[in-house]
C-alpha cells in the first residue's frame, strides 16, 4: 500500500507508530530528540488514517484505540510512577506538577495524532474520547496511588505556612489545581475534607490557649487576623470553594466555642468594653461575632443588660434625690429633668451612636436597646410615669420664658431628644393623654412661647406614631388660628352693631368638640353682667352658622375684675367661677357657704375650693367666720374692704387640683374600648379560637401594653353582651356571634 508515494506494509505501519510515540516520551523526558516535522507529524496521521479506513479482516480501529491507552499505561509505570516513589514531601509534590504537565501535553499531541480515531471510530462507538482515556490512566495508575501522601504533604506545608514559615506558595496552588482539574470530587474528598479537620485540629490547640492567656480584646486581634490569613490562603492556592468551609472551622474553634466564656471575661469581656467605652474592640467584637451563628444575640444581649443597669443607676439616683428635695417642697419636675430626664437623653446618645457606629445599624442592637429602656421605663419614677414626667418635661420647655434661656435651635434639638425618648414609653396612649391637658392649657391661657415649635414636636410625634396619635392635638393648635380669626370677626361685628354691646370686654375661644379635653360644664348661675355677654357672642354666632351649638365651658374662662377696697383699688386676674362669687358680694355684705353654692349652682367640691382660694390663701379677698384655715358648711362670708398688696394687679390662683387621677381614669376608659374593638375585630374575622390564643392575638395588635386581666375582664362582658359564647364542645373557645 502506497503512503505518501511510499509503500509501507502493515508491520511498517506499527512500528513508525511506535516510534513517534517513543520520540513524543524522549522528548517529554528532556532527552535529545530531533522535533516533529510537518511531513512526519502528515505521516503519522496519514497511517492512522489509512488504518481506520481499509476494509481488512483486522480491527485496527479497535487496535489503535487500546494502543493509545496502552501507550499511557507503560509510560506510567515505567516512568511517571518510579520517578514520583522515589521523591518525598516538597521534592514529590515538584515532581507531580512535572509529570501531570507532562501527561497534558502527551494527551494532547496524542489526540491530534489520533484524532480521526476519535472521529471515524470512538464516537460511533461511544467508547470514551481520548482525552478521557489518558486522565482516567493518570487517575487510576498515579492519582489514586499517591493521593494521600500528596494530600499530607500539602497540608503539612499549609500547617507551615499557619506558623509563620517561607513556604512555595505557587507550588501548593499548581498541586491543587491537579485535584480540580481531575475533577471536584477528587479536590472535596480527598483533600478538602481532611484539609478542614486539620484546621479545626490547629485552631482549637490555639484556642485552648489563648483563652487562658488573653483578654477578650487581645484574643479577638489574634482572631481577627488568622481568619485574614486564612482569606489570603484562599485567593493564593486553595479553590474558591474553600471560602466558606474553611472560615467556618476557623471561626467554630476560634468564637463558637468559646463564644460565652469570652464575652463574660471577668475583667474585659463585653461588659467592660460597654463600661470603658472601647469602641474599637466593640466594632471588632461586632464583626467577629457576626461571623458566628447566634453570635450576634449573645452580644446584644449583654449590651441590653449593661444599657438597663445603667438606666436603673439613673433611675436609682433620681429617686434618691427626689426623696432628698421633697423636703424642701422644690419643683420634683424640674429636679427629674436635670437629674434623670437629660442623663436619660445622653444615655441615648452614647448607646445610639454605639448602635449606628459600631454596631452597623444592626436591627438586634435597635431592638435590644428599646427593650432595655423599656424595662426601666416601665418602673415609673417617684411615684409617677415616664409618660407623664416627658409631658411635663415638653410642657417646661414649650412654655413662654423657656425661649429666653434656649435658642430656637436648642429647643428644637431638645424636643427632637425628648420625642426619642417617647418612642421608648410602651405607654405612649397616656402620655398623648397628659399632653394634651397641658397643651391644652398652653394654648387657652396663651402661655405657648412659639406655635411653630408646637407644630415642630407635633410633626415628629406623627412621624413616630402615625397622624391618629396627633390629630387632635393638631385639630387643637388649628383651633387657635381660626378662633382668632373668629374674634377678629366678633370685634366687627360689634362695632357695626351697636346695640349688641355686651357692657364688658369680652373675647371668646371657639374650640372643636372632641378635640379637646373634656372639662366640667356644669350650668354655673351667671351673675347678669356675664349673662349678657353670652347672649350677645350667640346672636353673633348664630350670624356664622345655624347649624353649630355653643356648650359654654366656663371653668377653663378668665376674668379681669376691678376690686375697690379702702386702701386702693386694684386689679384681680380670676377665673370665670371666683369672677361669679366675687359678683355676688356687689349685691350683699354676707353670704352663707349654702347661699352662695345655691346661687351659682356649683357642687360642694368646686363651691369649696372657689372660697378656699379667696378666703384661706394667699390672697384674702373675702373673710370668713370662723376665721379657719378650711372651709365648712357652715362657714360665712363677707367681703374683705381692708384687702391690699403692693401689686396693683395680682392673680388669685386656685388650689392645684391633682389630674392625674382622671387622665388615668380616662386612658382606662379608652382602652377598655379598645380593648372591646380589638376583641370583635380579631373574633369576627376568626370565628372560633381558643380563650388564651384570643388574649395573645389582642395583646399583638394593641398599641399599648394591656393587662391580661383586663383583657380576659373584657372578653367576659362581651360574653354577657352576647358578642360572644363559649363553645359548647370545647370550653377553652370561643365562638363569634354575628
Amino acid at each position: 500500500m502506497a503512503e505518501g508515494g511510499v509503500v509501507i506494509d502493515q508491520d511498517e505501519r506499527w512500528d513508525l507508530l511506535q516510534e513517534g510515540i517513543m520520540e513524543l516520551k524522549n522528548i517529554l523526558e528532556g532527552l535529545p530528540e530531533q522535533q516533529f516535522s510537518t511531513e512526519h507529524y502528515l505521516m503519522l496521521y496519514s497511517i492512522i488514517f489509512n488504518m481506520c479506513t481499509q476494509r481488512d479482516p483486522q480491527d485496527y480501529p479497535q487496535q489503535l484505540y487500546d494502543k493509545y491507552r496502552e501507550s499511557f499505561e507503560e509510560y506510567i509505570a515505567s516512568t511517571v510512577l518510579p520517578a514520583l516513589r522515589e521523591k518525598h514531601d516538597e521534592f514529590m509534590l515538584r515532581e507531580l506538577v512535572k509529570r501531570w504537565a507532562n501527561h497534558k501535553i502527551m494527551v494532547r499531541w496524542m489526540s491530534h495524532s489520533f484524532q480521526y480515531l476519535e472521529r471515524y471510530f470512538i464516537r460511533r462507538m461511544s467508547l470514551p474520547s481520548l482525552n478521557v482515556v489518558g486522565l482516567t490512566c493518570f487517575l487510576e495508575l498515579v492519582y489514586k496511588k499517591i493521593n494521600g501522601k500528596v494530600r499530607d504533604a500539602v497540608i503539612s506545608l499549609i500547617d507551615q505556612d499557619r506558623e509563620g514559615k517561607h513556604i512555595d506558595r505557587a507550588l501548593l496552588k499548581n498541586v491543587l489545581d491537579i485535584f480540580v482539574e481531575i475533577g471536584m470530587d477528587c479536590y472535596e474528598n480527598d483533600f478538602e475534607s481532611a484539609m478542614l479537620k486539620d484546621t479545626s485540629s490547629y485552631y482549637s490547640r490555639k484556642a485552648s490557649n489563648w483563652i487562658l492567656e488573653d483578654s477578650l480584646p487581645d484574643y479577638m486581634l489574634k482572631a481577627e487576623e488568622c481568619l485574614k490569613r486564612e482569606e489570603e490562603k484562599v485567593a493564593q492556592y486553595l479553590h474558591s470553594s474553600s471560602v466558606p468551609k474553611l472560615l467556618e472551622k476557623v471561626q467554630h474553634e476560634l468564637l463558637s466555642v468559646y463564644a460565652n466564656q469570652l464575652l463574660e471575661k471577668e475583667h474585659s469581656g463585653c461588659h467592660a468594653l460597654l463600661r470603658d467605652d472601647k469602641v474599637e474592640d466593640l466594632s471588632r467584637m461586632f464583626r467577629l461575632f457576626s461571623k458566628i451563628p447566634r453570635g450576634l444575640h449573645l452580644v446584644s444581649s449583654i449590651f441590653k443588660q449593661h444599657v438597663t443597669t445603667e438606666g436603673m443607676a439613673l433611675l436609682k439616683l433620681a429617686e434618691d434625690e427626689v426623696s432628698n428635695k421633697k423636703a424642701e417642697k422644690r419643683d420634683i419636675v424640674g429636679i427629674l429633668e436635670q437629674v434623670f430626664v437629660w442623663k436619660v437623653i445622653d444615655l441615648q446618645d452614647k448607646y445610639l451612636a454605639y448602635v449606628n457606629e459600631h454596631f452597623q445599624n444592626h436591627s438586634l442592637f435597635h431592638k435590644a436597646l428599646k427593650e432595655a429602656f423599656e424595662v426601666f421605663y416601665d418602673k415609673g419614677v417617684a411615684g409617677g410615669s415616664i409618660a407623664e414626667l416627658l409631658a411635663s418635661i415638653c410642657d417646661n420647655i414649650l412654655k413662654k420664658g423657656k425661649s429666653g434661656i434656649l435658642s430656637e435651635e436648642a429647643i428644637e434639638e431638645t424636643l427632637e431628644k425628648v420625642v426619642k425618648l417617647f418612642v421608648y414609653i410602651s405607654d405612649k396612649d397616656l402620655f398623648a393623654e397628659f399632653y394634651r391637658k397641658k397643651l391644652a392649657r398652653r394654648l387657652l391661657f396663651d402661655k405657648s412661647a412659639n406655635d411653630d415649635h408646637e407644630r415642630f414636636i407635633l410633626t415628629k410625634l406623627r412621624k413616630q406614631c402615625g397622624g391618629q396619635f396627633t390629630s387632635k392635638m393638631e385639630r387643637m393648635v388649628a383651633d387657635l388660628t381660626l378662633a382668632k380669626e373668629n374674634e377678629a370677626s366678633f370685634e366687627k361685628y360689634l362695632s357695626s352693631n351697636p346695640n349688641a354691646d355686651p357692657g364688658i370686654d369680652l373675647t371668646v375661644t371657639v374650640l372643636t368638640a372632641g378635640s379637646w379635653p373634656s372639662d366640667k360644664s356644669f350650668d354655673l348661675n351667671l351673675p347678669a353682667e356675664m349673662i349678657r355677654c353670652v347672649e350677645v357672642f350667640k346672636d353673633f354666632y348664630q350670624t356664622k352658622t345655624k347649624h353649630r351649638k355653643l356648650t359654654w365651658i366656663h371653668s377653663l374662662g378668665t376674668c379681669n375684675v376691678s376690686g375697690k377696697f379702702e386702701p386702693k383699688t386694684m386689679e384681680l386676674i380670676v377665673t370665670t367661677y371666683q369672677a361669679s362669687v366675687l359678683l355676688l358680694f356687689n349685691s350683699t355684705d354676707r353670704l352663707s357657704y349654702s347661699e352662695i353654692m345655691t346661687q351659682l349652682n356649683l357642687s360642694d367640691d368646686d363651691v369649696t375650693r372657689l372660697l378656699c382660694s379667696l378666703s384661706c390663701a394667699m390672697y384674702k379677698i373675702l373673710n370668713k367666720e370662723p376665721n379657719t384655715k378650711s372651709i365648712s358648711s357652715t362657714d360665712y362670708f363677707e367681703f374683705n374692704s381692708k384687702f391690699t398688696d403692693k401689686m396693683m394687679r395680682i392673680k388669685i390662683p386656685l388650689p392645684p387640683v391633682d389630674e392625674k387621677k382622671k387622665v388615668i381614669e380616662d386612658v382606662d376608659k379608652d382602652r377598655r374600648y379598645a380593648i372591646d374593638a380589638s376583641i370583635v375585630r380579631i373574633m369576627k374575622s376568626r370565628k372560633k379560637l381558643g380563650y388564651e390564643m384570643l388574649v395573645m392575638e389582642c395583646v399583638k395588635q394593641l398599641v399599648f401594653k394591656p393587662d391580661v386581666k383586663t383583657i380576659k375582664k373584657q372578653i367576659e362582658a362581651l360574653i354577657s353582651r352576647d358578642f360572644l359564647e363559649r363553645d359548647k364542645d370545647d370550653f377553652h373557645s370561643l365562638k363569634y356571634l354575628a
